[in-house]
């Protein structure tokens, strides 16, 4: 009994966190433990026009990695109505590897869903990136 209640536990936080975050490939250097991936949004976030969301985005640094990281946030030139501050940033290997970033529909901006590249490039190594997508909806 005690391992049916154990497994169901582990099962419950497996199938927890991976429906909330999606990873990119791996970036950063070939050598075990020395990469990272780029964790964004599984689901879309709903945004109505003219508002702004934050929106997690996070590392995940295998243990000997140890460098910045510039994350690029890019969308397509179709969709003119939206927008993310900051564009660029860097994470620095002494810093959280997690940071908020605003994406604001315009008030005349297209209804529909839209994605948003993610791209991670460390100081050396391979970069990597991954997609999420945004949901314009009316107010």
């Amino acid at each position: 009994m005690r391992t049916i209640f154990a497994t169901l536990v582990v099962l419950t936080m497996i199938f927890a966190t991976g429906c909330q975050t999606s990873s990119s490939s791996r970036g950063g250097s070939v050598s075990a433990g020395k990469g990272f991936r780029v964790e964004v949004p599984t689901f879309a976030t709903t945004i109505k026009q003219g508002e702004t969301r934050s929106i997690a985005i996070s590392l995940d640094r295998e243990y000997y990695f140890k460098q910045d990281v510039t994350l690029k946030f890019s969308t397509s030139s179709a969709n003119k109505g939206l927008s993310i501050e900051p564009a660029t940033t860097v994470i620095k290997a002494s810093e959280r590897p997690s940071i908020q970033i605003r994406v604001t529909a315009s008030t005349d901006a297209a209804l529909g869903e839209y994605s948003i590249r993610a791209m991670g490039t460390p100081g050396t190594g391979e970069p990597t990136s991954t997609a999420f997508n945004v949901k314009i909806v009316a107010p």
